[in-house]
């Protein structure tokens, strides 16, 4: 099972199940989440009049709302002006820090640099190490696909 944030009618459908007495495990199979979300879910949402599928979705959405975000778009700028100058990931996760208090992994530009590519964006263009990469990771996969048989 992936992840991903209980819907509204999940949240109904939790409370349905549950006033016909259905154990929290049985719940998570019918709903098709993990147990441990139906137990989460219900120890953050239940109050003292038990648990309310409308209540629990509105303090889920004020959470996420609140959340804090881990790079500001600012800081997204900054990075995406080194990546238009070739600095590779790596360089930019390392140096980034020191210079301007910034921590982002360089999984995270990585990711970044896909979904622009895939949004037609202009990153992936001057980006030339991830291009190689992906060649790297290609060869590397027919390579174990067929092995080489020594003599």
């Amino acid at each position: 099972m992936s992840y991903s944030q209980l819907t509204q009618t999940q949240r109904y459908q939790i409370y349905s199940l549950l006033k016909t007495g259905i154990n929290q495990t049985q719940i998570a199979n019918i709903v098709g989440v993990h147990k441990s979300t139906i137990s989460r879910e219900l120890h953050r949402n239940q109050g003292k009049r038990g648990y309310r599928p409308k209540q629990a979705h509105q303090k889920a959405l004020k959470r996420r709302n609140k959340a804090k975000k881990r790079i500001r778009q600012k800081e997204w700028q900054i990075i995406d002006q080194k990546l238009k100058i070739d600095w590779s990931p790596e360089q930019i996760s390392n140096k980034l820090g020191p210079l301007y208090g910034i921590q982002v992994s360089h999984e995270w530009i990585y990711q970044r640099v896909r979904e622009d590519k895939q949004q037609g964006g202009e990153l992936s263009n001057t980006f030339a190490t991830l291009k190689n990469t992906e060649n790297t990771l290609e060869m590397a996969t027919n390579e174990a696909k067929y092995p080489i048989k020594s003599a």
